[in-house]
C-alpha cells in the first residue's frame, strides 16, 4: 500500500511562493505517476500538475509558468514548487497517484492573500 502525506502549505502574500512535498510510504514510489491536485471551497477538485514515472510533466493552463512539480525517487517524494501565487490559488492541495481510484488524504492548506 502507497500512503502519502502532504505538507508545506501555509498562508503567502499575492506574488510569494510555497513549496509543497508530498512523502510516500509503504510501496515502491518510483513505479508510479503522480499528481498534485487542489479543492477550493464550492469548488470541484482539479488535477494542477502531474509527473510520470520518466519525469514528463503536465500543468493545467491556470499554473503554467508559475508552478513546477518534480520528484526524488530516492526519498519518495514529490515536490510542488509554487511560485507568484494569486488569491485564486487558494485551495486545499493533495497529492494522489495518477489513473487510481484511491482514497484521499488531509492535504495541505495554502491561502494567498491579497
Amino acid at each position: 500500500q502507497v500512503q502519502l502525506v502532504e505538507s508545506g502549505g501555509g498562508l503567502v502574500q499575492a506574488g510569494g511562493s510555497l513549496r509543497l512535498s508530498c512523502a510516500a510510504s509503504g510501496s515502491i514510489f518510483s513505479f508510479y505517476d503522480m499528481g498534485w491536485y487542489r479543492q477550493a471551497p464550492g469548488k470541484q477538485r482539479e488535477l494542477v500538475a502531474s509527473i510520470s514515472t520518466s519525469s514528463t510533466k503536465n500543468y493545467a493552463d491556470s499554473v503554467k509558468g508559475r508552478f513546477t512539480i518534480s520528484r526524488d525517487n530516492a526519498k519518495k517524494t514529490v515536490y510542488l514548487q509554487m511560485n507568484s501565487l494569486k488569491p485564486e490559488d487558494t485551495a486545499v492541495y493533495y497529492c494522489n497517484l495518477l489513473r487510481r481510484s484511491r482514497p484521499w488524504g488531509q492535504g495541505t492548506q495554502v491561502t494567498v492573500s491579497s
